[in-house]
């Protein structure tokens, strides 16, 4: 049977997706657990999430050492030890940092929680800091920073940041090699006490979770001093960014140049959030996105650009990021200032916003495969604050979206003199 490629085959649109709901439960010393109790695997997930990154460091770094030092040694084990309390039962950990946020990760099967259980708890109530590994890590973490800074684009991103946030918001600071070399293991021993040791924490469980399982949690982590609150103040901090919009480092040894084009924008409760993401992504969102065909595949500036909507817990921020040739740079960004104004004063036609909808809605709905994949989703509504029902109304808010509204988004939150561009390598 002959096959005709110029038909696309049938298909669906997706319409509505929900989500699991999560049970919340409070463990004897006033934790919230969050269960999400899906999958057919006798695998769990169980995160210890901390109000404790960048955010909430009194010194610069002391948030990121704290949270990687935990499994370097306990008033009982050392790192190796505690490495094979973890490798005996088959389970993977790690130390997760961000801007706002730091946590202990663990994976393991069902029936091992309660061996896994306890070596979590120590990690977070006797942490001891040793001095060689602390040692260790910081001169890991300084050769990882100085290959990091000598790649076009890991220094794009960060003074992109630095710009729009300014350079002394948590968002916006730069880590540089004084600061790691000059951090006290003192500073990040204060951190560690405040922000983790003492403090409350979210707990959020995903997989196939039964009583057995939520009552090991409340028998280790669920003892000791009561938590009358697990809300814990958060600091502020004022936004300070630069005057300058146009920022070029040059660097004559590099042959490309690499751009980070965009502004601040706003988190995911703002009421264009739903709209921009579509917005987005025909800019550059996506591989068939306008960018795209423009900059890489007619013009073949570039292997790829892409844009994205990034949303961090208090603030946002849109950035359009590619690598082209040096002598392509001035010639890229007038086609990305090019493709905004299209979005400004053109509407898109019906067929390629319908298009990016369904691609939008396909790829949440695959973005959900597994019980890891949904409490990802369920994690960010519990940490950040929003409704319950956020994510089950994101295809219905795709699908509402219209020609119009893209029009006047692009107008109202991307307009040209309010962007900052930023080029490390040169024109």
């Amino acid at each position: 049977m002959h096959l005709d490629r110029t038909i696309a085959p049938p298909f669906q649109v997706i319409r509505h997706i929900n989500l699991p709901a999560v049970e919340t439960l409070t463990l004897d010393n006033g934790l919230p657990l969050h269960v999400i109790n899906i999958g057919d695997q006798p695998i769990v997930r169980l995160e210890c999430l901390f109000e404790a990154g960048t955010w909430y460091e009194s010194t610069p770094g002391a948030s990121y050492f704290a949270i990687k030092m935990l499994p370097e040694g306990t008033s009982a084990r050392g790192s190796a030890e505690i490495s094979a309390a973890f490798d005996r039962v088959g389970a993977f950990t790690e130390m997760s940092h961000t801007s706002d946020r730091s946590g202990i990760v663990v994976y393991c099967l069902a029936r091992f929680l309660p061996e896994v259980l306890p070596v979590v708890q120590e990690l977070i109530a006797e942490a001891s800091f040793p001095e060689k590994e602390w040692n260790d890590l910081r001169n890991i973490t300084l050769q990882n920073h100085r290959v990091n800074w000598e790649k076009n684009a890991f220094r794009a991103t960060a003074h992109f940041r630095e710009a729009i946030f300014g350079p002394a918001h948590p968002y916006g600071h730069q880590r540089d090699e004084e600061q790691i070399i000059g951090l006290a293991k003192e500073e990040a021993i204060a951190h560690y006490k405040s922000q983790i040791q003492h403090a409350p924490y979210r707990l959020v469980m995903a997989g196939k979770v039964g009583r057995e399982e939520i009552d090991a949690v409340n028998a280790f982590l669920g003892k000791g001093t009561p938590f009358a609150d697990t809300e814990q103040t958060s600091p502020s901090f004022v936004l300070n960014p630069t005057d300058q919009k146009q920022l070029t480092i040059e660097r004559p040894e590099s042959l490309q140049s690499s751009i980070r084009y965009g502004k601040r924008l706003f988190t995911r409760h703002h009421p264009d959030y739903y709209k921009m993401l579509v917005t987005n992504e025909i800019l550059g969102g996506y591989f068939g996105s306008r960018l795209m065909k423009n900059i890489r595949e007619e013009k073949g500036l570039t292997y790829g650009i892409s844009s994205n909507v990034s949303t961090l817990r208090h603030e946002g921020y849109f950035m359009i990021g590619t690598d082209v040739k040096k002598e392509f740079t001035q010639q890229t960004l007038s086609e990305i200032r090019k493709e905004i104004s299209l979005l400004q004063t053109v509407p898109v036609p019906e067929d390629e916003l319908q298009t990016v909808k369904n691609f939008m809605a396909g790829e949440f709905a695959g973005s959900l495969n597994t019980a890891f994949d949904v409490a990802d989703r369920q994690k960010i509504l519990i940490m950040d604050g929003l409704p319950a029902d956020f994510f089950d109304r994101y295809i219905e808010q795709i699908h509402a979206t219209t020609a119009e509204d893209i029009m006047y988004l692009a107008q109202t939150h991307l307009a040209l003199d309010t962007m900052t561009e930023v080029v490390v390598g040169g024109m």
